[in-house]
C-alpha cells in the first residue's frame, strides 16, 4: 500500500474534488467524478455497488462495477443493470450493516451469481447506504492481493461514502422534481392557452362606441373572465367576472362560467334573470369546495345608451364624466355560488357622449410591489386607479387601458402579479 499524502495535499484534492461536484446536476456524472477526484486518497480501486431500491427480496441489482465492459447509467438504462440473486453481494447487502471479508477467496464459490465481479480479491469491505433507516444500495470496496489496507481509514470512508450516497439521491429526487415541474409547468401552460382561446377572439363593433380589453393572468392560467354578447336588435351584453383563488382550480371554474354563460343565452337581454339563474347552477354543481365568483353584467341599448347591469359583488365599475369619476353597483348583492336563491337587484345608467365606463377585477386595485424587508407594500387602490383614469390627454378606452397598466407597471415595480389582473372599457363617442 503506498504511504499518505501529506495533509495540505490532501485537502487541496479534497477541495478541487469538491467544487468540482458542485457544478454537477447528472447524477452519473457526479459519481464518476467524485471517485475519479479521490483516487489519489482512496488506496482501492476495484468496486462492486448493488442496489435493492425497488427490488423484492432476495433479488438486487448490480449497478456498478470496475468490471463492467459496458458504461451503463443505472438512474437511466435500469432495465440493462444485471439481476441476481443471493450469493457474497446479496448476503452483504441484506446485512443491513458494514461488513468486512477478510478472507473473500475461502468464502467466494464458483456457482456465485457475482463471481466475475469478485474473483480474484483478496478482501471485500462493504458499505451500505441508508434511506429511511435501510440499506438499499451497497458498495464492496474489493482489495487486490499487492494491497494492505489500513482498516482504521475504513470508518472515514464509510463515513464520507455514505453522506456521498445521501447527497446523490437527494439530487435524484431533485432531478426528478425537477423533470415533474417542467412537466407539470407544461400541462399549466397549456391549460393557460386553452383559457386564453375562451375569451373573445375580437370585440364587437358598436355604433358610437369604443371597446377595448386587458387580461394577464397571475399564473399560467387563472380565473378571470370577461366576454361581450351580441343580442341583437342593437343590445350588447357586458360581462366581467372573478373567481376566488389562481391557478388551475380557478382557471377550470371560469371555464364552467364561460360554457354556462354562453348555455343561458336566453337570459341575456336581462341582468337580473341572468345572474339569478347563474348563480342557481353555481351553487348546485360547482361551488362545493367554498369557492365564489364576484360578477358584473350589464345590458347597453345602442340606440338609447342605457345601461341596464346587474352586480353580484363585483368591484363597482369606474364612470368617468366630464372630469369627475363616480362609482356604480350600488345594487351589488352576494358574490355567485355562495347562496341558494340569492335574488339579484336591476340598476339603470343613461350613458352619455364622452362618457367612459371601466370594468376590471380586484387584481387591478389589489396590485402592489414586491415584499422588501418589514416595509409596508401598499395596494394600488381605487385612488390610484381614478388618478390614471383622469391622466389621460385624450380619453379612448385604448388609451384608459394602457394608463392604468402603466400605473400598475409603476406602483408595482415590476413585480410579477400576485393576482389575475382583467379590465374592458367602454367609451361612449
Amino acid at each position: 500500500m503506498k504511504p499518505s499524502l501529506p495533509w495540505q495535499e490532501q485537502l487541496d484534492i479534497i477541495d478541487r474534488t469538491m467544487r468540482a461536484l458542485s457544478l454537477i446536476t447528472d447524477p452519473e456524472e457526479l459519481v464518476n467524478s467524485y471517485w475519479e477526484g479521490i483516487a489519489d486518497l482512496v488506496p482501492v480501486r476495484d468496486f462492486l455497488s448493488v442496489s435493492r431500491r425497488g427490488i423484492e427480496a432476495p433479488h438486487y441489482l448490480v449497478t456498478r462495477s470496475s468490471r463492467f465492459t459496458e458504461d451503463i447509467n443505472p438512474w437511466t438504462d435500469r432495465e440493462k443493470l444485471p439481476r441476481m440473486s443471493g450469493g457474497i453481494a446479496g448476503e452483504v447487502l441484506y446485512a443491513n450493516r458494514p461488513v468486512y471479508i477478510e478472507n473473500l477467496p475461502a468464502r467466494l464459490q464458483k456457482d456465485d451469481p457475482a463471481y466475475f465481479y469478485l474473483e480474484g480479491f483478496k478482501s471485500a469491505i462493504a458499505l451500505p447506504q441508508y434511506d429511511q433507516g435501510e440499506g438499499l444500495n451497497c458498495t464492496l470496496l474489493l482489495v487486490t492481493p499487492d494491497y494492505d489496507v489500513d482498516l482504521n481509514l475504513m470508518p472515514m470512508m464509510y463515513w464520507h461514502g455514505s453522506l456521498f450516497g445521501r447527497s446523490t439521491q437527494n439530487l435524484v429526487l431533485r432531478n426528478q422534481l425537477s423533470e415533474a415541474l417542467a412537466r407539470l409547468d407544461a400541462e399549466l401552460q397549456a391549460v393557460g392557452e386553452i383559457q386564453r382561446s375562451l375569451l373573445p377572439a375580437e370585440l364587437p363593433s358598436i355604433r358610437g362606441v369604443e371597446l377595448s380589453a386587458f387580461y394577464q393572468s397571475s399564473t399560467r392560467a387563472g380565473g378571470d373572465y370577461y366576454d361581450v354578447f351580441d343580442l341583437g336588435n342593437g343590445h350588447f351584453g357586458f360581462f366581467i367576472a372573478d373567481v376566488s383563488g389562481h391557478g388551475t382550480p380557478a382557471a377550470v371554474l371560469m371555464a364552467i362560467i364561460r360554457t354556462l354563460a354562453h348555455t343561458l343565452s336566453d337570459s341575456h337581454e336581462c341582468p337580473v334573470e341572468f345572474l339569478n339563474r347563474l348563480n342557481a347552477r353555481l351553487v348546485h354543481a360547482y361551488s362545493a369546495q367554498g369557492a365564489f365568483i364576484t360578477a358584473f353584467y350589464g345590458v347597453l341599448n345602442e340606440k338609447t345608451r342605457e345601461l341596464a347591469y346587474a352586480v353580484a359583488g363585483h368591484n363597482p365599475p369606474r364612470l368617468v364624466r366630464d372630469g369627475v369619476i363616480r362609482e356604480i353597483g350600488e345594487n351589488s348583492e352576494l358574490p355567485l355560488g355562495i347562496l341558494e336563491g340569492q335574488a339579484y337587484r336591476s340598476a339603470r345608467i343613461q350613458l352619455l357622449p364622452g362618457d367612459l365606463l371601466l370594468l376590471y377585477t380586484d387584481g387591478i386595485t389589489e396590485a402592489m410591489p414586491a415584499a422588501v424587508g418589514k416595509a409596508p407594500r401598499e395596494l394600488l387602490g381605487t385612488q390610484r386607479l381614478d388618478a390614471a383614469l383622469l391622466s389621460i390627454a385624450k380619453c379612448s378606452a385604448e388609451s384608459c387601458i394602457r394608463a392604468v397598466c402603466a400605473a400598475v407597471d409603476a406602483h408595482c415595480k415590476g413585480a410579477a402579479p400576485s393576482d389575475d389582473q382583467t379590465m374592458l372599457a367602454i367609451k361612449i363617442r
